[in-house]
């Protein structure tokens, strides 16, 4: 597949075309654990990954095999590994280059789950996170030391939606050895992270690629641009014999299949070992989401340019968080980054204090109260009371939250119903 346009991507990009056996057009769902082996020299052969091919569902499937490949085209990343969860991507992604005594440097724009991961999970796995503030993108540099192993960020970070200067910051690690890791789950097909200097994108997939609210999953892009093999002090784990698969080297193990030396390691280290696999069935469900993603997006886009100019002009709102409305170095980044739409997150906050956010939440009538986003449904949350609240009170503000803040996703239903719904309920704030 030649073509470089999303809406085509999404239905016919990788060697997906029909199943070979019953000439399907749809993906079928592989519900199986277990592939029949042509001979023994054969499962010795995928064993030692002397051919690729399947072996056993926790490390790959066939339905997993073709959402991966369409993931990786529209990203244009080289190749891509599903997993169980998008916090489980961040997690094989970092942990994939980063072990005991190393560090990653992270932006402080993340979403709560993130940053417990980061400062609590992998701090006891002796893996220090650095988390430093994106409005100065040399914080990097600065944070950096021969045993960091990655930047790490969010491209419309959930909630603050400062978009992130992906370019600047790739471009300082870049010259440093250090690749930098980009979650785009809140702008898939708006920005493309590989194209400004990232070395790995990943997603929750339960969230715009999905659409639907009905599956978890996570998936990593390996963009296949970055020279692991030339830094390879700093990369010790895919330069140096990895004693759990016979001492292979992954940079020259893998080489005759292209530069895919990380994602091949993630996936036949970690995901074996830890078994954060993705099911056939939540595959299935996901080539489903991906196939109209392209046109929900316009929708979500558009309703929440409407939502944020609604929103600014009611007397209840102390302030709108919201890219297209942002002025100076946040707004240039959004322009910059973001092409065609600026993402169908709103936050605001409330001009009363107090308890405002908790009955704002309450009075809604149509938007769900839920603690996701990118659903086709409108959705609403209070994060310091949910998603943020284990984080402290500084590391909420560090975050974008504060007790007035309130973060929708707003869905694809008539712009006519979500602002009433909102109108409504600040009515009874």
């Amino acid at each position: 597949m030649k073509s470089k346009h999303p809406e085509t991507l999404v239905l016919h990009a990788g060697s997906y075309r029909r199943d070979a056996a019953t000439t399907a057009v749809a993906v079928p769902i592989y519900q199986t654990t277990s592939y029949q082996f042509n001979s023994t020299e054969h499962a010795a052969n995928l064993f030692a990954l002397k051919e690729l091919g399947n072996i056993y569902t926790r490390i790959m499937n066939p339905t997993q095999a073709v959402f991966e490949e369409r993931v990786a085209a529209l990203e244009g990343g080289v190749a891509a590994l599903a997993l169980s969860s998008g916090q489980a991507a961040e997690f094989i992604a970092v942990q994939n280059i980063a072990h005991v005594g190393d560090n990653i440097v992270s932006s402080t724009d993340l979403y709560g789950g993130t940053w417990n991961l980061f400062a609590n999970t992998l701090k006891t796995m002796g893996i220090e996170t650095r988390f430093v503030d994106p409005v100065d993108p040399e914080a990097f540099a600065r944070a950096t030391d021969a045993r960091t192993r990655c930047y790490f960020a969010e491209t419309l970070p959930n909630p603050k939606l400062q978009v992130f200067p992906i370019a600047e910051v790739a471009k300082i690690g870049r010259a440093r050895g250090v690749p930098l890791i980009v979650d785009n789950t809140a702008a898939p097909i708006l920005c493309k992270p590989l194209e400004h200097g990232a070395a790995v994108v990943v997603h929750s997939t339960t969230k715009y690629i999905g659409g639907h609210g009905t599956s978890i999953g996570g998936i990593i892009v390996d963009g296949g641009n970055f020279d692991w093999e030339k830094h390879a002090d700093r990369f010790p784990m895919l330069n140096q014999p990895d004693p759990s698969y016979h001492g292979a080297v992954w940079t020259q193990a893998v080489k005759p299949l292209g530069p895919v030396a990380y994602i091949i390691k993630a996936r036949v280290t970690l995901l074996r070992d830890i078994g954060a696999a993705v099911s056939p069935f939540n595959a299935f469900l996901f080539i489903q989401g991906l196939e109209t993603m392209p046109l929900r997006l316009r929708a979500h886009c558009e309703n929440a340019a409407r939502v944020a100019k609604f929103l600014a002009g009611n007397a209840k709102v102390r302030h709108v968080i919201y890219p297209g409305l942002m002025e100076g170095e946040y707004r240039r980044r959004a322009d910059a980054y973001l092409k065609g739409g600026y993402g169908g997150l709103v936050g605001f906050e409330l001009a009363k204090g107090g308890d405002a956010g908790r009955r704002f939440i309450e009075a809604l009538e149509m938007f769900y109260h839920v603690a996701n986003i990118g659903d086709a449904r409108s959705l609403a949350i209070h994060p310091a009371t949910t998603t943020h609240s284990q984080l402290s009170a500084d590391e909420q503000l560090a975050t974008g939250v504060n007790d007035r803040y309130v973060r929708l996703s707003i869905g694809i239903e008539h712009i006519d119903d979500i602002l009433a719904d909102l109108d409504q309920a600040l009515a009874k704030v």
